[in-house]
């Protein structure tokens, strides 16, 4: 799943707790590898899925939407939030977060984009107070 992925992407074992707070899963580099499996998949067919904790996280669900994810799996406890966010955004601009998450140059950028498109929709509360 992501979790696993963006570990070796990113060679930084997420249950060390001296290099822990390096593992994000919307670096730029991750957001990049996603994206390729996704035109790939496309490309030659391939049904596409996602497990993971980006599943389940608002932060991340917006941008695997505008991938072309659309199968997500995620914990029962993040099905309600993530539900929710799906039904008020806008394939579309899904689609140009993406696209502007990939040509971001650090983790920080992503995150602020993000932000900032979950504030003017109202779905902040959705992200506040932490990953």
């Amino acid at each position: 799943g992501t979790n696993d992925l963006t570990q070796y992407i990113l060679a930084v074992d997420r249950n060390n707790t001296r290099v822990a707070s390096m593992y994000d899963s919307l670096h730029p580099g991750v957001l990049r590898a996603l994206a390729m499996i996704a035109r790939d998949a496309e490309r030659f067919g391939i049904d596409l899925r996602l497990c993971g904790e980006m599943a389940g996280d608002p932060m991340c669900v917006t941008i695997l939407i505008g991938m072309g994810y659309r199968h997500l799996s995620m914990n029962g406890r993040s099905v309600a939030r993530v539900k929710y966010l799906l039904r008020r955004i806008d394939i579309n601009e899904a689609q140009e977060l993406s696209q502007r998450s990939l040509e971001a140059q650090m983790t920080a950028e992503v995150r602020h984009q993000v932000a900032a498109f979950m504030e003017r929709r109202g779905l902040g509360g959705l992200i506040r107070g932490g990953r």
